[in-house]
């Protein structure tokens, strides 16, 4: 998290002394002012990240200063404090770009909690414009995101066989990601200008799958009106990628050991020996060599097949790169959903805790969902549990040591400050409301959130 420097403009100067004393033993850095021209000029000196000002102010007015902001600061984020009662000034400083306004009287509890949503969202946009920016690149690889030893050793590899057409085999899970990576070693190779074809070879029964891959002719078949060009012809000059590599029958296995000795098709019913020239690609999910040891896949198109490994590790042998997929995958979807969510720390924390048998693929999926139902601008720990655990779908915490099984305190606290949550989002954070349905006061209800907050 940020330490922000803040910037208050309050007349007052025991309301001014009062909040400057509080946020300070926050070890926050506060400058403060009594005017608006003078807070103007302290804003001409020096960057703020958050600037809470009272409207009404000798010389120049709260809202007056808010529109020099814009222009002058555009990063910092600007808090209102309006006169009980005021909300038309309100409404109006959030029309003018205001991130919160702060009724009087000012509680300062209330006043803490929104400056940390701003360190907060801070923190979390600093990691998206690092990501954007292109500044973290090493984390990064043509749309491949991860830092831990097992990504980088896939990235080393790719770029290792940039300019080689040596056939290339990907063995991973479901959901790591094999399209991607054989995607990837196309757009780097010599042939990045020519087609990238590719089938999943599981999709298709065994005669459909013969007719894709190498063809066929006129007649060849009842239902086969006209010539048909394979996926083989169609791939002439660039990469094709057979994807489910492990279902492909042993009669087509012969016909695809041929094509990688002698770089010829024939299309089913033809007898033209066609020429062609591939980069070919494959992958699977599962373990070949049990396979070629119970007899269900060729050993000698194994071998042919397996010039260049690359085993992409399952998401759940990389946590480290999860923060970095949740930052990709949010940006993403805010981005095709027209939204601005971040994610709160407490939300991380709990998505890293994780398991993931779908891998890179499901976790996406969870955030998409997360940023299509979420309300508001952040995502909680609240939204997931609401929203992911409801009808016991994902991102529930899986305990592997005895150390990480929660203490009974500890649930009873989570029970409670999910409860206060869903309270406090049922009456639209409306705290008097909420501390009554939850039985408890008003300044209770103030302490379990600055609690909740640290």
């Amino acid at each position: 998290m940020i330490k922000p420097d803040i910037l208050l403009i309050e007349d007052d100067e025991i309301m001014r002394i009062t909040v400057s004393d509080k946020l300070s033993k926050m070890g926050w850095t506060v400058t403060t002012s009594e005017d608006g021209m003078t807070g103007l000029e302290v804003m001409k000196k020096k960057d703020f990240d958050v600037i809470i000002c009272d409207n009404r102010l000798p010389r120049k007015s709260g809202m007056e200063l808010l529109k020099e902001v814009k222009k002058m600061q555009s990063g910092a984020e600007f808090i209102m404090m309006t006169g009980y009662g005021k909300i038309e000034d309100a409404v109006e400083a959030m029309r003018l770009g205001a991130y919160d306004y702060i009724t009087k009287p000012l509680h300062i509890d209330e006043l803490i909690i929104r400056i940390n949503r701003i360190i907060e969202h801070k923190s979390l946009k600093m990691k998206y414009d690092v990501l954007k920016n292109g500044l973290n690149e090493r984390y990064s690889y043509h749309n491949l995101i991860g830092k831990s030893k097992k990504m980088e050793a896939v990235f080393s590899i790719i770029e290792k066989i940039n300019n080689i057409d040596s056939n290339v085999i990907i063995f991973g899970e479901s959901g790591t990601g094999k399209g991607l990576v054989a995607n990837v070693i196309h757009r780097m190779s010599n042939r990045k200008n020519k087609p990238f074809v590719e089938i999943n070879c599981a999709a298709l029964p065994e005669t459909l799958l013969e007719s894709e891959l190498f063809g066929h002719e006129k007649g060849a078949f009842t239902g086969a009106i006209r010539r048909k060009h394979g996926r083989f012809e169609l791939a002439n000059g660039g990469t094709i990628f057979l994807d489910e590599l492990e279902d492909i029958p042993p009669s087509i296995q012969a016909k695809l050991l041929r094509v990688i000795q002698e770089h010829v098709i024939e299309r089913v019913g033809g007898e033209e020996t066609i020429k062609v020239d591939i980069r070919l690609i494959s992958a699977t999910k599962s373990d070949l060599e049990k396979l070629v040891a119970r007899g269900k896949f060729r050993e000698d198109l194994y071998f042919r097949l397996k010039v260049i490994p690359i085993c992409l590790p399952p998401l759940r042998e990389r946590k480290e790169d999860l923060p970095l997929l949740i930052d990709a995958f949010l940006e993403r979807f805010n981005k095709k959903f027209g939204k601005s969510l971040s994610i709160g720390s407490d939300a991380i924390k709990y998505l890293t805790g994780y398991d993931y048998p779908g891998n890179v693929r499901e976790l996406e999926n969870i955030v998409e969902r997360l940023i299509a139902l979420t309300g508001g601008d952040v995502i909680r720990l609240t939204d997931i549990l609401t929203i992911l655990d409801k009808g016991g779908e994902g991102g529930k915490m899986s305990y592997k040591d005895e150390e990480d099984i929660p203490t009974l305190r500890g649930l009873l606290i989570k029970t409670e400050n999910t409860h206060l949550m869903k309270v406090l989002e049922m009456t639209n954070w409306n705290k008097v409301e909420a501390s009554k349905i939850l039985g408890i006061s008003r300044k209770n209800l103030w302490e379990k959130l600055r609690i909740l907050k640290q």
